[in-house]
């Protein structure tokens, strides 16, 4: 998650002065400054959360899709079966995302957090514990859009990938297909969800004693202050990261399935 830092700080770019410069030099930044442990700082909540939410975002989605009669392939219902997991996927990721931004960006501030569980006890104990829900909303749209996208664009290119040997492996060709459809769909669910993502960061990384502002007036001032290429501000890591990470997740998921009944359906296929 090491450039995880690094996009949050590019995010936040009028809050951290780091508009109009690269990953590259975001993070040789960093480190000169405040050491290279700081590209981990916030690492905590993320290693927490991450296994929460997929394993929740992952048995939700199946149980959903299944359902309401979701087909393999192209099928809408697959992106809505994603999207009805949002809420619920919020719920965690608004605490996690929240508390790691706030970690992110202390150590350029008033570097008073000693590590995330004192993050969480500062914040709490000095405004209540309805803090850690700050962005809640937008977090919860962007999990929406990421999630449906993401299932969808999955089921899609499995079956487009697997069918008529269209990667040119025969009997293995399926074992290919899932990592790289995952791939895609994590890439690609990453890049339409990444502006919403921007505006979170934004809301999430204001210090609290400072007056709340609403979406629509955060992204006027982004939209103002960097334009619509400033809402992709570190977005090639994310989403390449996102490819790799996706096509093992998809894997995973897969051979779960395959190994607690059998395959999807119940059959090997």
């Amino acid at each position: 998650r090491e450039d995880t830092v690094i996009k949050t700080r590019l995010q936040t770019a009028s809050n951290t002065g780091a508009a109009s410069v690269s990953i590259f030099q975001v993070g040789n930044d960093i480190i000169k400054k405040e050491g290279a442990s700081s590209l981990y700082k916030g690492i905590g909540p993320p290693l927490v959360s991450l296994s929460i939410l997929s394993t929740m975002t992952f048995a939700s989605y199946t149980f959903v899709r299944q359902n309401i009669g979701a087909q393999h392939g192209w099928d809408i219902k697959n992106g809505l079966a994603g999207m009805a997991c949002a809420p619920a996927a919020g719920i965690v990721s608004t605490v996690e995302n929240f508390v790691k931004t706030q970690m992110q960006l202390d150590n350029i501030t008033k570097k008073q957090f000693q590590g995330s569980f004192h993050c969480v006890q500062s914040l709490v104990k000095s405004n209540g514990p309805g803090i850690l829900y700050t962005g809640f909303v937008i977090n919860t749209v962007r999990e929406a859009t990421f999630l449906g996208n993401y299932f969808f664009v999955y089921e899609g290119m499995r079956r487009t990938l697997s069918e008529n040997n269209a990667l040119g492996f025969q009997s293995s060709s399926i074992k290919v297909a899932v990592p790289i459809a995952g791939g895609l769909s994590g890439a690609f669910s990453w890049f339409l969800s990444f502006p919403l993502d921007c505006v979170r960061a934004v809301v999430q990384g204001r210090p609290v004693d400072q007056p709340k502002r609403g979406y629509v007036e955060v992204v006027r001032t982004l939209l103002r202050e960097r334009g619509v290429r400033g809402l992709y501000s570190g977005a090639s890591a994310s989403i390449a990261r996102a490819f790799l990470v996706s096509g093992t997740r998809f894997s995973a998921y897969e051979t779960t399935l395959y190994l607690i009944r059998g395959g999807r359906d119940g059959v090997h296929r």
